[in-house]
């Protein structure tokens, strides 16, 4: 099985062209970054507070697109906010819920030169959007790479972060590796092969320049079992997020490229990430294909004060197989305690329950 960050590497000749890109790259970076990630159905009723929409214009000019819920004074920062909402408007009560799209994605604004769209670029954008609303010590909420983002975040702005949450989040460095234990094991290959091929088919004889929607919903429909460790969950996750252009593979691969180039010489050092005095919950699912959940239970180590919740069984969208043990530790982290099933992390050796 291909890693995210292996998934993400540029081709033998080091093009950026999409009919280049094997269609195996939806496979692990479509969930890991989105390509046509679902917007999840509510696990429970969302909240009665109006949700307002908008934009906030960075310094280079770039929109990026936001929706915020509540008026709490707890001020919470969801990028993602394609995949999270309006699934995490359940956790509104007593808070005010900020939730935006990343540069060339959702209904944010597309950005066609590769150079701003790194790792960085995303941090300096979560630092604008605190700046545009005031909130001087933000919580986080940070799924999958973004997992890694907003712990890159909190070692350049310290003094703005209150509390971290990390969802399945990618590994520290691309070069870790894990035992079989703490990696995604499947007796079949997850998507069926067979079907990859029918994708393959479809970029190599131009289907996917000349009809990039239809192209997008034919990759979910065949890829998204991935994303849960059940595949009677699979309908949980909802429809596609096809109908935004930013998110059609013609348009996501190549920010994938430019994007995971950066990620992958990205070297947070454990020094650095020990520094940090923010409390962080990490919760990983051990069937998660996108992001090993050795990446997890490593970052929790790292952490000067984490705490890891393990869910056996679950893959990269643990929220939707597992919306009331998520939501509740969540729920509890942020009103200051930790989650009682979090457990501190000392060994990355990991048992399994019985």
């Amino acid at each position: 099985m291909l890693t995210a960050f292996q998934a993400a590497r540029p081709n033998r000749k080091g093009t950026t062209r999409v009919s280049r890109i094997p269609a195996r790259l939806t496979i692990t970076v479509a969930f890991l970054t989105a390509a046509v990630v679902c917007l999840p159905k509510p696990a429970s009723p969302q909240s009665d507070s109006p949700v307002t929409e908008g934009f906030v214009t960075t310094s280079d000019g770039v929109r990026l697109y936001y929706q915020k819920v509540g008026t709490g004074p707890q001020v919470v920062l969801i990028p993602g906010r394609l995949f999270l909402f309006p699934a995490f408007q359940r956790l509104t009560e007593g808070r005010t819920l900020i939730a935006y799209d990343m540069r060339d994605r959702g209904r944010s604004d597309a950005v066609s030169n590769p150079k701003r769209l790194s790792i960085q670029d995303d941090v300096n954008d979560l630092e604008a959007i605190r700046q545009h609303f005031h909130a001087d010590k933000p919580s986080l909420i940070g799924w999958s790479y973004l997992g890694m983002m907003v712990i890159l975040y909190a070692t350049q702005h310290p003094d703005h972060v209150s509390r971290i949450v990390q969802l399945g989040p990618v590994s520290r460095s691309a070069a870790e590796k894990f035992p079989p234990s703490l990696m995604a094991i499947d007796p079949t290959p997850v998507p069926d092969p067979a079907q990859l091929k029918e994708l393959e088919a479809l970029m190599t004889n131009g289907f996917l320049k000349e009809h990039p929607k239809d192209f997008c919903e034919k990759d979910w429909q065949i890829t998204r079992v991935r994303l849960v460790g059940n595949p009677a969950n699979t309908d949980k996750l909802g429809p596609s997020q096809c109908e935004m252009p930013n998110e059609w593979p013609s348009h996501s691969y190549p920010h994938f490229q430019a994007k995971f180039t950066t990620i992958r010489a990205l070297d947070i050092s454990k020094e650095k990430i020990a520094a940090l005095r923010s409390p962080v919950l990490t919760i990983h699912g051990t069937q998660d294909r996108n992001a090993p959940y050795g990446g997890g239970r490593q970052w929790s180590m790292l952490v000067a004060n984490g705490r890891l919740l393990t869910l056996p069984g679950a893959a990269h969208m643990s929220w939707v197989e597992f919306p009331n043990e998520v939501f509740s530790a969540i729920d509890t982290f942020l009103k200051g305690s930790w989650p009682a099933s979090a457990e501190r992390v000392t060994t990355m050796e990991y048992t399994p329950p019985k």
